[in-house]
């Protein structure tokens, strides 16, 4: 009998592109969902438009996971990057593919307003400084740091203006830093004003019982029912990722094997590199659906 515990990995924005749904369409039932999800829309428009990402992301996720679900073990636990975290609940089974698209939708909105009343965001990478120093030098350049992606490495939001200034402060360091091309600075207090709406709009929202507990990213904790899902993805919006504690937290709840649902494999990478003795894959690095199930088969069994 396996002992293996799996991890199910829902990434957020960044690796979309125009093939993402390719591999899960290759099953009925997912092309089926895939086609009621997207309802029509173009993958051949901007991608990257927050309002065109999110609710795109999660449908490909969510297509993924019903491509695979019938031939995996039960995931013991789901968990989810930025938007990512709302497809995690739909993986999870607590909402249906259909208001986790809704929500998606509702999210982007929300965050676009924001952006729009408060114009000039940014979002950079931080790499080479320890989470306190990173974290003392965004401020002083009015940066949060938006997501923790490890011991030395985060992403920061704040004004587009003070962009360049931070970028060769953390350079002259010999630290590294990238702008994103993103603007709207994401889990940062810029989105606070989004957090009760969109809190508003889970709340209408019928949750079931998850079938598997969902990690919160700004806690790391596991979250089992509305109340919480409520208050942890509407408090996401202007607070911090801990994406590495969530990474931790794993681990310490014996997860052996990790499958990131795509599109992308950014999760997969950082998940391996923080905790190598997990078998940790993303079904971007298979050509067939059977690839991934075999791989499955393999992993929970050794």
């Amino acid at each position: 009998m396996s002992h293996a515990r799996l991890l199910l990995l829902c990434p957020g924005q960044g690796d979309q592109h125009p093939d993402m749904f390719t591999l899960a369409r290759t099953s009925p039932d997912a092309d089926a969902l895939a086609a009621r999800l997207l309802n029509g829309a173009s993958l051949d428009g901007d991608i990257y438009a927050n309002r065109v990402a999110q609710p795109l992301i999660v449908a490909a996720t969510l297509s993924m996971w019903e491509a695979l679900r019938d031939a995996v073990p039960p995931p013991a636990l789901v968990a989810g990057y930025s938007i990512g975290e709302l497809s995690a609940h739909g993986v999870a089974g607590a909402i249906t593919p259909e208001q986790a698209i809704k929500l998606a939708g509702q999210r982007a909105y929300l965050m676009d307003e924001c952006q729009r009343a408060s114009p000039g965001q940014a979002l950079l990478t931080i790499t080479g400084l320890p989470l306190s120093s990173a974290s003392t030098l965004a401020a002083a350049y009015g940066y949060r740091v938006s997501i923790e992606t490890g011991e030395d490495a985060c992403i920061a939001g704040g004004p587009a203006a003070q962009a360049d200034q931070l970028h060769q402060t953390i350079e002259a360091k010999g630290a590294r830093s990238k702008r994103l091309p993103v603007e709207v600075a994401s889990h940062t207090p810029y989105m606070q004003s989004a957090v009760e709406p969109f809190a508003a709009a889970l709340r209408i929202t019928a949750f079931q019982a998850p079938q598997a507990p969902v990690l919160a990213g700004i806690d790391a904790a596991t979250v089992n029912d509305k109340a919480r899902a409520v208050d942890t993805l509407s408090r996401q919006l202007a607070e911090k990722i801990r994406w590495l504690a969530c990474m931790d937290a794993a681990a310490e709840a014996g997860i052996t094997v990790a499958l990131e649902l795509g599109p992308g494999a950014a999760l997969s990478r950082m998940l391996q590199n923080r905790h190598p003795h997990i078998a940790t894959r993303s079904v971007a690095d298979f050509r067939t659906l059977d690839g991934i199930r075999k791989w499955l088969d393999r992993a929970c069994e050794g």
